[in-house]
């Protein structure tokens, strides 16, 4: 079962992407908060003491801090970051999951196949697939 505090975290320069994650996640009772940039939510989380998302959601290719770099921004912290991109280049996804990623997800994405991640990385119960099809 998926702890209802929990926020997942989607950051895209795709304001598109976030509103469709975001209500898909909803859709299924997990809270999420969109970004623009990794240093809009970098912004947010220095200045937020209490800040803490369970999982992150992110672009891999953004204006400015890129995923990987965000990644290695947020190493210490241990939260999961799941990478979404319409770039999937196998030596990229190798890096981020060897950088410890705890998904890669190409765009356009699966919405069960998305949310199945997310449960993953948030250590909860997946959701039945058949929830997905319509």
């Amino acid at each position: 079962m998926i702890n209802v505090e929990q926020i997942v975290v989607v950051i895209d320069d795709d304001k598109s992407v976030c509103r469709a994650i975001k209500r898909l996640l909803l859709s299924v009772g997990i809270k999420a908060e969109t970004f623009s940039t990794g240093e809009e939510f970098l912004d947010t989380l220095s200045s937020t003491a209490a800040y803490r998302p369970a999982c992150v959601i992110m672009d891999f290719q953004m204006p400015g801090i890129n995923g990987l770099e965000l990644q290695c921004r947020l190493a210490p912290t241990r939260v999961p970051i799941i990478f979404i991109t319409a770039h999937d280049d196998p030596t990229v996804r190798d890096k981020a999951l060897a950088s410890g990623a705890a998904g890669f997800v190409r765009k356009p994405f699966n919405a069960a196949r998305l949310v199945k991640t997310v449960e993953i990385a948030l250590g909860a119960t997946p959701i039945p697939i058949e929830r997905f099809v319509p």
